[in-house]
C-alpha cells in the first residue's frame, strides 16, 4: 500500500505541474485577446436571438468587442471566398453547418485553433478536432396539427408518414435542396434505408422553401403534418393548435461548427470566442433555445418545457464526402 501510495503521489506530482503550466498558458491567451479588444464573427443564424445572448456574454466576460457578420451561409461563404483569395483577412471566427465548414476547410480557408480547454467537455457523440469545435446542435421533428390529427395517430416513427392515410397531406422542405429536408433525406438514407424513401416519394409530399409560412399553414389547418420540423422554431408557436413529434427512431440533425479562418487578425480573442461558446453558460442559453447542447451537464439543467427537445435522440446527418450524390439521389426519387 505504501508503494502504491507513493506511485499515485508521484503522478500527482507530474499532474499538478502540468496543469498550472496549462493554466498559465491559457492565461496568456486571455491577455493576448483582450489586448486585440475585438474579435469579428462570421455567421448564418439570420438574427436568432439566443446568438445575441450568447455574444452579450461573452462581451461581458472579457470585454472585447464582437463585431458580427450574420448571413446566409451561402452568402457568408462566397465573402469568406473573396476575402481569402484577395488577402483582405477581416474574419477572425466562422460559425456555420458542420458539412459547409469541412468543404471550407477543404478550400483551405481554415487555420488551427491551438487548443479550445472547454472541448474536454464534450458529450458523445461530439468531438472537436485542430479546426472544427461543435458549438450546438439543431434537431428536426413533426409539425401535427392537433386539432386534425388524433393522439392515437400522431406519428411515433418515421415509418408512421407511410400510413395511406397520410398521402397528398404531409407538407415538406424540399429534400432536393440544401437545407432541413435535405439533412432528413440524408439521414433516413442511412439509418431508416432507401426502401423507406422510394415508399415515402409515393405519398406525394407538397415541397415548399418557405418555412415560416409553411409552419403556419400547419397551424391554420392546411395540412395535418410538416416535416422536417426544427425544434427552436416550434418554442415560438406557443398558444397554436400544433405539437411537435419526435420520432423514435431520433431526430435529424445539423451540427454548428465553430473554427478560425485562415490569418485572422485577432486570434487569441477567437480562441476565446470558441472556449467561451463551449461554457457552461452559453450552452445553456442555446439549451432553452431548443438547441441541443453538446457540452456535458447542461441538459439537467435547462427550463423543464424544453428539456425533451434538448435531450433528444438524435438520428443522423449529412456527410459532405457524398453530399452530391444524395443530392441527385433525392432528385431522382422525388421528382
Amino acid at each position: 500500500m505504501r508503494r502504491t501510495g507513493l506511485v499515485l503521489a508521484a503522478v500527482l506530482g507530474l499532474a499538478l505541474p502540468a496543469a498550472a503550466q496549462d493554466a498559465a498558458e491559457w492565461n496568456k491567451v486571455i491577455e493576448a485577446g483582450k489586448k486585440e479588444g475585438k474579435v469579428t464573427l462570421y455567421t448564418s443564424t439570420l438574427g436568432a436571438p439566443f446568438h445575441n445572448a450568447v455574444i452579450a456574454t461573452f462581451e461581458k466576460k472579457y470585454g472585447i468587442r464582437v463585431e458580427l457578420l450574420d448571413v446566409r451561409a451561402s452568402e457568408l461563404r462566397e465573402r469568406i471566398r473573396t476575402e481569402q483569395t484577395t488577402n483582405r483577412f477581416l474574419g477572425d471566427v466562422l460559425q456555420n453547418g458542420s458539412a459547409t465548414t469541412m468543404r471550407q476547410r477543404g478550400e483551405g480557408v481554415l487555420q488551427p485553433h491551438g487548443g479550445i480547454p472547454n472541448a474536454r467537455n464534450l458529450r458523445e457523440p461530439f468531438k472537436a478536432d485542430d479546426m472544427q469545435v461543435p458549438s450546438y446542435v439543431l434537431g428536426y421533428g413533426v409539425l401535427v396539427n392537433t386539432n386534425l390529427v388524433r393522439p392515437a395517430d400522431e406519428p411515433r416513427s418515421w415509418k408512421d408518414l407511410l400510413d395511406p392515410k397520410w398521402k397528398g397531406k404531409i407538407l415538406s422542405d424540399d429534400v432536393r435542396a440544401l437545407g432541413g429536408g435535405h439533412v432528413m433525406f440524408f439521414a433516413l438514407h442511412d439509418k431508416v434505408g432507401r426502401d423507406y424513401l422510394e415508399t415515402l416519394a409515393g405519398q406525394s409530399l407538397l415541397f415548399s422553401r418557405e418555412i415560416g409560412n409553411d409552419e403556419r399553414r400547419v397551424a391554420r389547418g392546411e395540412f395535418p403534418l410538416r416535416i422536417p420540423q426544427l425544434f427552436s422554431n416550434y418554442t415560438l408557436m406557443k398558444g397554436l393548435p400544433v405539437k411537435l413529434a419526435i420520432p423514435e427512431e431520433g431526430a435529424p440533425y445539423i451540427q454548428f461548427d465553430l473554427s478560425i479562418l485562415r490569418n485572422a487578425p485577432h486570434p487569441n480573442a477567437a480562441r476565446l470566442m470558441i472556449d467561451h461558446y463551449l461554457s457552461p453558460e452559453a450552452q445553456l442559453i442555446y439549451a432553452n433555445a431548443a438547441l441541443i447542447p453538446v457540452s456535458r451537464g447542461v441538459v439537467e439543467k435547462t427550463n423543464p418545457e424544453v428539456r425533451e427537445l434538448a435531450s433528444a435522440r438524435l438520428l443522423g446527418t449529412t456527410n459532405p464526402a457524398n453530399q452530391d450524390a444524395m443530392l441527385d439521389l433525392a432528385k431522382q426519387l422525388f421528382k
